[in-house]
């Protein structure tokens, strides 16, 4: 029983840090994105590359843990569902 939902847990976290590895770095290139530019129109800016790259990793990272945690609640979830219904009820003791 608690192995059951142990493999459903562990299941669903990496389940969903796979998902947010997909998910997360569109949704912060989208974020990101300047607005209102004309199309063709470049950003003239400085940046600093090793802050750049720090806050995206630090980005993805979070993303990542916050997709693990999903994961497990609704591994979790699945597997109490899964065990429960697959438990036999057990004959009555006279």
């Amino acid at each position: 029983m608690v192995k059951t939902t142990t493999i459903f847990v562990l299941l669903g976290a990496l389940l969903g840090i796979v998902a947010a590895s997909y998910i997360v770095p569109p949704a912060l290139s989208w974020y990101t994105e300047p607005g209102g530019l004309p199309h063709g129109a470049d950003v003239q800016s400085l940046v600093q590359v090793p802050a750049v790259i720090k806050y995206a990793t630090q980005k993805l990272m979070f993303g990542q843990l916050v997709g693990a945690a999903i994961g497990a609640v609704a591994g979790m979830i699945l597997g109490i569902v899964f065990v429960r219904r697959g438990r036999s009820p057990r004959p009555a003791t006279p």
